[in-house]
């Protein structure tokens, strides 16, 4: 199998990679868009990206390559990897000598307030991956250093300046796993979607939020996005307990699906915590099925044939 992911070799995501599929051919990629991208066309089979961390959020880029790309993209796996940052540079430098920190920005965001206390006065410089930044760094003539993995500065021969800098401890990235189809459920499972909601009227977020709540669908993830249409429109991504497979989540997907102008689902995936949420008994698929049948055996009791003029 060839896995692309967000490169080069040396990243968080290449170590998401290697734990999402150790046997595939990895094939690193320059940027999120370049995964997503290669995954649609069919150059690679699956690519791994980072969407959420426990310090800075929701990653963006990836967000809106999957919301607002062309479809033919799924999320179908994900993998949680403990982030601890290290404050890279070249051999004989010190941390005095350090005028620009290079990274990634959600690296660089996840670090903000040790850089605020230890280097208040240098530059912050993006990169398009922590490795990338690693490399660029190794190759500048420059006193500035990279925020990345520890095992970056083997690769690039860095020295490590200052070693667990994050600024809160318990730092986790949730990567995914992206095909051109879902998985099949495990019984431990998430859905991720955006809701495009077309006319703007009110109550409508409680509508949809009422259709998990009364069928007893935890929610793990709500939060917006601009449109990128229209200032003051906004979009929403919700992560949901289940998986479509099940009566419940069905049923919940389908009535939303009437109330909006759009409802895409991102992807339907085994949890990588693997807790599984039980359903209430009331809302389990057996109390569905018996339901239908309850429905059917009802809609038995009419007349075979239209009704005639009533009697005069």
């Amino acid at each position: 199998m060839r896995l692309g992911f967000l490169g080069p070799e040396g990243t968080f995501t290449s170590e998401a990679a290697r734990r999402a599929a150790p046997a595939a051919e990895r094939i690193p990629l320059p940027t999120i868009d370049a995964v997503v991208d290669a995954v649609r066309n069919g150059d690679i089979d699956q690519g791994v990206v980072p969407i959420e961390n426990s310090i800075e959020g929701s990653v963006n880029l990836t967000l809106d390559a999957l919301a607002f790309g062309p479809p033919g993209v799924l999320i179908r796996g994900e993998i949680l990897v403990p982030i601890s940052m290290a404050l890279l540079a070249r051999p004989g430098l010190a941390l005095s000598d350090i005028t620009a920190v290079r990274s990634q920005p959600h690296a660089l965001a996840q670090c903000r307030g040790w850089l605020a206390a230890h280097l208040p006065d240098v530059a912050l410089e993006a990169a398009t991956s922590t490795a990338e930044a690693a490399r660029q760094v190794a190759e500048a003539d420059a006193p500035v250093a990279a925020l990345g993995p520890p095992v970056a500065a083997e690769r690039y021969g860095l020295a490590v300046l200052a070693d667990d800098i994050q600024d809160y401890a318990g730092n986790t990235t949730r990567f995914v796993v992206l095909g051109r189809r879902m998985a099949r459920p495990t019984g431990a499972d998430r859905t991720s979607l955006v809701v495009f909601f077309g006319e703007d009227r009110p109550g409508l977020l409680l509508t949809i939020l009422n259709e998990f709540a009364l069928r007893g669908i935890n929610l793990s993830k709500i939060e917006s996005r601009p449109t990128k249409q229209a200032l003051g429109e906004y979009c929403i991504f919700v992560d949901c307990a289940g998986h479509p497979t099940e009566a419940r989540v069905g049923e919940a997907l389908r009535s939303v699906h009437r109330h909006v102008a759009e409802l895409r689902v991102l992807g339907a995936y085994p949890r990588a915590d693997g807790i599984r949420e039980e359903p209430r008994a009331a809302d389990s698929d057996a109390a569905y099925a018996a339901a239908t049948a309850w429905y059917e055996d009802l809609l038995a009791l009419m007349d075979d044939e239209p009704a005639g003029r009533p009697p005069s």
